[in-house]
C-alpha cells in the first residue's frame, strides 16, 4: 500500500535547486532514510524563526504541531486550535523553512465530523498553508478517513498511543499500552492505519518494548515520542527541546539548553540599561549626522519658533 501511496505522490520527488541542493525534503526522502535505517529527525515549529532555525540544523522533518495551541498561542490544551489558526501557521513555518519535510496537524473538531469534512481540511491545509503531509490522530476508526485523504493525493502521517486531542477521554496525558488490551489496541491502530497508507506514524508515550514490536511488524517508518530508540525517528516540541518555558518537561523530553532562564536574564538586563541610560550608547548603537547638515537643521528649527512666536 505505502508504495502505491507513494507513487501516487509524484511530486513528492525531491527538485533541485540552481546550485544542485536537494531544494526540500519530500515524503519519499523520509522514506529513504528509513529504507538505509538511517534515524528520521522531527520537530515542531510554529512560526517563521523556529522553522528557519530546524531549516539551518537540517532537521528531516518539521511538524506544525497543533501544541502551538499552548506553546505559541497561550491556550491551556490543542483542542482550542481552529483549522484557520493552523493555516496561518503553516504558512509561516513555509516561509521560514525550505529544506525540511513540512508537516501540519489537521485540528480537533476538523476532521471528525465525516470523511468529506477530513479530506477538505487536509486539503485545505495543502493549498492555503503550503504543508505537502498532514498528521491525523485515530487508528482502527480514523483509517478509512486516512484512506480517503490518501486517495484524494494528500500523504499523512499517522498518530497512535497517546493522542493529545483525546485527553479527556483518556483519563489525561498518561502512558498507554501497559495493559494487555490496550497494548494489542496499539498494535491494531498502527495495523490499520499502515493498511489505510500512512507513509509514517507518531507513537506517542508507550512502552519502549511495545514500540519496538510496533516497529519491526510494520513497513513504515516509526517517529517516537516518548517510545524509546528502537523506532525510526524521534520528534519532540521545540519548545521543550530549548527549555522554553519554566516548568518541568515530561519525562522523555531532553533539553538541551535552557532558553527560558537565559532569556529572562537578558530582557532584566535590557530593562535595566534603559532605565538606567546605559543603551544604548550612542557611540556604539547610533548614527552619526554631518555637522553642516544638523547646523542646518537647527537653523530651520530656530525660524520656526520664529514664525510661530509671531
Amino acid at each position: 500500500m505505502l508504495k502505491a501511496c507513494l507513487r501516487s505522490f509524484s511530486s513528492s520527488v525531491p527538485k533541485l535547486s540552481a546550485h544542485g541542493a536537494c531544494a526540500r525534503k519530500t515524503v519519499r526522502t523520509i522514506q529513504n532514510l528509513y529504507e538505509q535505517k538511517i534515524p528520521i529527525s522531527v520537530v515542531t515549529a510554529w512560526d517563521a524563526i523556529t522553522a528557519n532555525i530546524a531549516d539551518e540544523a537540517q532537521i528531516d522533518t518539521v511538524l506544525v504541531g497543533d501544541s502551538l495551541a499552548m506553546v505559541a498561542l497561550g491556550y491551556e490544551d490543542t483542542n482550542a486550535l481552529e483549522l484557520e489558526d493552523m493555516v496561518h501557521h503553516v504558512r509561516a513555518v513555509n516561509r521560514g523553512n525550505r529544506s525540511s519535510l513540512l508537516v501540519a496537524d489537521i485540528p480537533f473538531g476538523s476532521f471528525e465530523e465525516s470523511e468529506a469534512q477530513a479530506v477538505r481540511s487536509a486539503i485545505t491545509l495543502v493549498k492555503k498553508g503550503k504543508a505537502q503531509a498532514v498528521k491525523i490522530e485515530g487508528g482502527v476508526e480514523m483509517a478509512p478517513t486516512i484512506k480517503k485523504i490518501v486517495q484524494a493525493g494528500v500523504p499523512v502521517m499517522g498518530h497512535i498511543g497517546l493522542a493529545p486531542q483525546k485527553h479527556n477521554t483518556l483519563g489525561g496525558f498518561r502512558l498507554q499500552g501497559n495493559t494487555l488490551q490496550s497494548a494489542v489496541k496499539i498494535v491494531e491502530d498502527c495495523k490499520a492505519i499502515e493498511e489505510a497508507g500512512v507513509f509514517a506514524m507518531v507513537i506517542e508515550c508507550v512502552p519502549n518494548k511495545l514500540a519496538k514490536l510496533v516497529t519491526d511488524s510494520v513497513s513504515v517508518p516509526t517517529i517516537g515520542i516518548g517510545a524509546g530508540n528502537a523506532v525510526s525517528g524521534q520528534v519532540l516540541v521545540t519548545a521543550d527541546i530549548l527549555g522554553m518555558e519554566d516548568k518541568k518537561p515530561a519525562k522523555f523530553v531532553k533539553q538541551y539548553m535552557h532558553f527560558h532562564g537565559q532569556a529572562k536574564l537578558a530582557l532584566e538586563n535590557y530593562n535595566d540599561e534603559v532605565k538606567s541610560g546605559a543603551y544604548p550608547d550612542p557611540n556604539h548603537h547610533g548614527y552619526k549626522m554631518n555637522s553642516e547638515v544638523l547646523n542646518k537643521v537647527k537653523e530651520y528649527l530656530s525660524q520656526q519658533d520664529i514664525t510661530n512666536s509671531e
